[in-house]
């Protein structure tokens, strides 16, 4: 990647990347993905600027770095295959959280691209999962050392799901691979829709790096429906929960959006949220999710 692009920088203050086109005119696909795939691995976060990027190249060059796409049944779909989504649907800040942590099917990567950029307010904040656990407290790390969090999900049809991982035609299709799934527990509804609990580790290994990062959904807006944090049915103690917020308050980093950047993401290290959008002064934001083959 360096001998074609005389330009990267730090973004922040931690181990994300910009990489800057070197012309008006080059074009982004010119990147293999091994160059991709080594600066992705050192960094966990790249922003690709000055490349014009749209929702569809975003969705060709995410194709060639990629080994799979997976869906999102929450977000409108702007392609006939519909990977490719338009984030906006309010104007609301967004909580620290990793897409689709509170299910089995996590994706490896987030993209992003924008097309129009806010003149003020919007900002998409992250935060860095590795830095995060490295400065949390002992008592706290020894916490979800020992028990694992618990998400639940209510009323998913079938047809949603298999947007994000492919399950069968039918219900009977679908439980042997339900089934196989590690801390999936389900029942199937009167009305033919599916409910279920998942639990699992707060902290996992980074995509790039296989590094501890304290990457998930427990403050985040998809947090466990009803009363229970905890496998055990305990509730996250309010100490906890404040030395959390204080850490993501202490290591926010934030992507104040250009027209025609591109966002590759590691979804196993990097949390991410958004700043309130002002009502009068809107962005365009599109995202594809994708698993990755790093070997």
């Amino acid at each position: 990647m360096k001998a074609m692009i005389t330009k990267i920088e730090p973004l922040g203050t931690g181990t994300g990347k910009i990489v800057y086109s070197t012309n008006d005119s080059e074009d982004i696909l010119r990147f293999s993905k091994a160059e991709t795939l080594e600066l992705f691995k050192s960094s966990g976060v790249i922003i690709f600027r000055g490349f014009g990027v749209t929702p569809m190249l975003m969705k060709t060059f995410s194709e060639k770095i990629s080994s799979s796409f997976i869906g999102d049944p929450i977000k409108i779909s702007i392609d006939s295959d519909n990977f490719v989504k338009l984030v906006e649907f309010d104007t609301n800040a967004i909580p620290p959280h990793a897409d689709y942590a509170f299910t089995p099917f996590r994706p490896d990567v987030i993209w992003f691209c924008c097309t129009e950029a806010p003149v003020e307010g919007g900002e998409t904040l992250f935060w860095d999962g590795v830095q995060i656990w490295k400065e949390m407290s002992k008592d706290t790390k020894q916490l979800f050392m020992e028990k694992k969090i618990k998400f639940s999900w209510a009323s998913f049809l079938l047809e949603h799901l298999n947007e994000v991982t492919f399950l069968g035609e039918t219900l009977d299709d679908a439980k042997p691979i339900l089934d196989k799934f590690e801390g999936l527990s389900y029942q199937i509804n009167e009305d033919s829709t599916l409910s279920a609990k998942y639990t699992c580790s707060a902290v996992v290994k980074t995509k790039s790096g296989n590094q501890d990062a304290f990457a998930n959904d427990i403050l985040g807006g998809y947090k466990a429906l009803g009363d229970e944090d905890f496998e055990d049915g305990s509730k996250l103690p309010n100490e906890v929960a404040d030395e959390i917020q204080k850490l993501y308050d202490k290591f926010t980093q934030e992507i104040s959006w250009q027209a025609g950047d591109l966002v590759m993401m590691d979804n196993w290290r990097f949390t991410h949220g958004r700043r309130e959008l002002n009502k009068d002064n809107q962005r365009k934001l599109f995202t594809v999710l994708t698993k990755l083959s790093l070997d």
